[in-house]
């Protein structure tokens, strides 16, 4: 074991009902380690997971608080419902900071062992403050029930793919199983957009992997902090989560788990090609972003297809979390690296997954899998997050493509897109934090501030095909032709993520939302039920890629009301809390519109902050106006009744842009008003009211 610099014992609370009572706070700056009670009111407004995360984090800092103050803090939470390993996807743990590309609230869904095990170990949350001086080891020992700070080992590995297993091996010597890891890589500590690796042990392999915490760069808060890793070691409880109903909680795990394997192989093939495929439907719906999202299709996109990572992907089990049926974490075993410090190794690799296909293949212009792959692992051990290099990597390819930035910005490379080697050079230099790839892993929003001042590049062409808003980097759908998505994303709390709301096909293609009114009512709706997800600890996957066979019979498919109804009696029958889907939703309103209060309170969460670029509109240039002219002819005859004929292609683009602008503008006041907000988008005293904050005077306050 590593040398141990302090440490507390602690009595271990049994966990009941899906709750331990028990929160861990511990404080980097002095060594200290605090245990706080789980209150009523803690259950009741903010349920677990990400609210009670958001809770802790809203009590620890100031208003002014930074990303790299030492009062931010991480906070880790798995929910009531993690670690209840009848019911398929209940294991995640939710992650919340203050992130360093948007400046405010930041939250991440992940995978891996970490939130069951640390709920086991006796813990609902756990609450990092400060900085250590020295690199720090933090244990979590829920079998001698005591938390101590540990120095890490002098031949410890740099990278997070050489931490998690050496950790795992001392740590978790009897058993890796009962062991998690949770740590990050030197990528993390030279870019504003770290990630997470939150680890499990994979007994068929013999091999630890791990899921990602990836948005918003919590892993740079978390190397900012000087933490090297987070520990964990416990057994689950022999009952489990102890649910006040367990024969209920066994008979709706069961019914939602034998749907899952009769089903999917008939539908998405969750099992076997996990999220890889929805690569060629999106290329089929014009939704696959190419070329820093200028283009939604491409014709050597087969070079990413389900087929192709079918093949790649090793056979067998590949649950993240205990017990879960749909089995898509998928990896690609033996792996030989082709660059970089582990050239020649053969590795395990996990995933990819879709973000990453699209991200770092189809829109830098990259359709080869083998270097989506080899990127996915270099992510990973550096501590990146795939989406936010994929679309800032996009970015600096069209600035100079479009001669915004010279070609040459890489000694040996030119900046292009479909430039294999010029791509991973970036990926390179970010995890040794030198040269060009120092700047683009300060994220989109600042090199826009860096091009200009550095090149003289035009900023207003910037801003449009620069993709983010409020600072983070968009996941990888093109929302060009689906207003509803728009929405989604601009509208989304921390950023362009579509954890929040994926509307794109039932208001694109099967136009099921064409009044202002009922896209806002979606986007009530689907935010507030995806969030409820990061409240419980769940992967969000079994409820809606695959579904009952008679779900395209109901009044709502989209929704598939069946598994809400699952996920209620799934609820109740842990908590207790008798519970119909309308009460799902309310938990989510009142977690939901609190962080869009903390957002307010931090100098974001407003209009001017939900503006999204250009591009995520509408075409920005005579390119991508061609590419789809019949299309846009089109609209400009029904929707604007204006006679394209004769008209300059850039009178065109203008005309379109006011017209498109003008329709976010009016879903954004449709929205703010089903949601229960100012014009300014901020929620009102009275919905707060409503929701249970009125006793909560700084919360009020901060109420329009």
């Amino acid at each position: 074991m590593n040398e141990e610099i302090k440490s507390i014992e602690y009595d271990k609370n049994k966990v009941n009902k899906g709750y331990a009572g028990k929160t861990l706070c511990v404080d980097l700056n002095d060594k200290k380690i605090k245990i706080k009670e789980v209150t009523d009111q803690m259950k009741e407004l903010f349920v677990g997971g990400k609210g009670i995360d958001l809770w802790l984090l809203w009590n620890g800092i100031k208003d002014d608080t930074k990303w790299d103050d030492p009062e931010n803090e991480i906070c880790i939470s798995s929910g009531p419902l993690g670690g209840s390993t009848v019911y398929p996807g209940s294991g995640n743990s939710i992650v919340t900071s203050i992130s360093p590309l948007t400046g405010s609230v930041i939250d991440s869904n992940v995978g891996g062992y970490f939130g069951p095990l640390m709920l086991f170990a006796g813990f609902d949350a756990l609450e990092i403050q400060g900085k250590s001086e020295e690199g720090i080891i933090v244990y979590i020992d829920g079998i001698e029930n005591k938390v101590s700070f540990h120095k890490p080992p002098a031949d410890l590995p740099k990278d997070s793919y050489g931490i998690s297993h050496r950790l795992t091996e001392i740590y978790g010597k009897d058993n890796p199983r009962k062991v998690s890891v949770v740590s990050s890589g030197p990528g993390a500590e030279n870019t504003f957009f770290g990630c997470l690796n939150f680890s499990w042990f994979d007994i068929k392999r013999k091999e630890v992997r791990y899921k990602q915490a990836g948005r918003g760069g919590i892993g740079t808060v978390f190397r900012d902090k000087n933490i090297v890793a987070l520990v964990v070691r416990s057994e689950g409880e022999k009952k489990g989560v102890n649910p006040a109903d367990k024969e209920r909680l066994k008979e709706v795990g069961r019914a939602h788990s034998k749907e899952i394997v009769t089903l999917d192989k008939k539908q998405n093939d969750m099992a076997t090609v996990g999220t890889a495929h929805l690569t060629p439907i999106m290329n089929d719906f014009d939704l696959l972003p190419t070329h820093n999202f200028q283009y939604g299709s491409h014709e050597d996109a087969d070079g990413l297809n389900e087929e192709t990572f079918r093949n790649k992907f090793d056979k067998g089990y590949d649950g993240c979390v205990t017990g879960c049926t749909v089995q898509c974490a998928h990896c690609v075993t033996n792996f030989e690296i082709s660059t970089g410090p582990y050239k020649g190794k053969k590795v395990l690799v996990d995933g990819p997954e879709y973000e990453t296909v699209a991200g770092c293949g189809s829109n830098v212009g990259i359709f080869d899998a083998d270097h989506v792959i080899e990127v996915n692992f270099y992510c990973d051990t550096y501590g990146l997050d795939t989406i936010s290099v994929g679309t800032a990597t996009a970015f600096t390819m069209e600035c100079a493509e479009r001669g915004l930035i010279p070609k040459d910005v890489i000694p040996g490379h030119t900046l292009e897109f479909g430039n294999k080697e010029a791509a991973m050079e970036i990926i390179h230099q970010m995890g040794r934090g030198e040269g060009f790839g120092a700047v683009v892993g300060k994220g989109v929003r600042r090199m826009k501030e860096y091009f200009e001042k550095e090149y003289g590049a035009d900023r207003e062409l910037m801003e449009d095909i620069g993709m983010e808003c409020k600072g983070l980097e968009y996941s990888e759908y093109m929302t060009k032709e689906s207003l509803a998505q728009q929405g989604g994303y601009g509208l989304a709390l921390k950023g362009p993520q579509h954890d929040e709301a994926w509307l794109i096909f039932l208001d694109m293609v099967e136009n099921f939302m064409p009044t202002f009114e009922q896209k806002a009512e979606a986007l009530h709706w689907f935010p507030m039920w995806r969030t409820w997800f990061g409240l419980n600890g769940l992967c969000k996957l079994p409820w809606n890629d695959i579904v009952p066979e008679d779900n395209k019979e109901n009044q709502e498919p989209a929704k598939v009301m069946k598994h809400v109804k699952w996920y209620a009696d799934f609820f109740s029958a842990v908590t207790g809390r008798e519970s119909e889907p309308d009460d799902l939703i309310k938990m989510s309103e009142r977690v939901y519109n609190f962080q869009r209060i903390f957002g307010k309170r931090l100098g974001y969460g407003t209009r001017d902050t939900d503006k999204i670029p250009y591009r995520s509109v509408g075409p920005v240039t005579v390119e991508e106006y061609e590419s789809r002219a019949e299309r846009y002819d089109t609209q400009l005859k029904e929707q604007l009744d204006v006679d394209p004929e004769g008209m300059e292609i850039e009178e065109k683009i203008k005309v379109l842009r006011e017209y498109r602008e003008a329709q976010y503008q009016k879903l954004m006041d449709a929205v703010y008003k089903r949601r229960g907000w100012s014009k300014n988008g901020v929620p009102t005293k009275e919905k707060m009211k409503e929701l249970g904050f009125g006793n909560i005077p700084e919360v009020m306050e901060i109420a329009e």
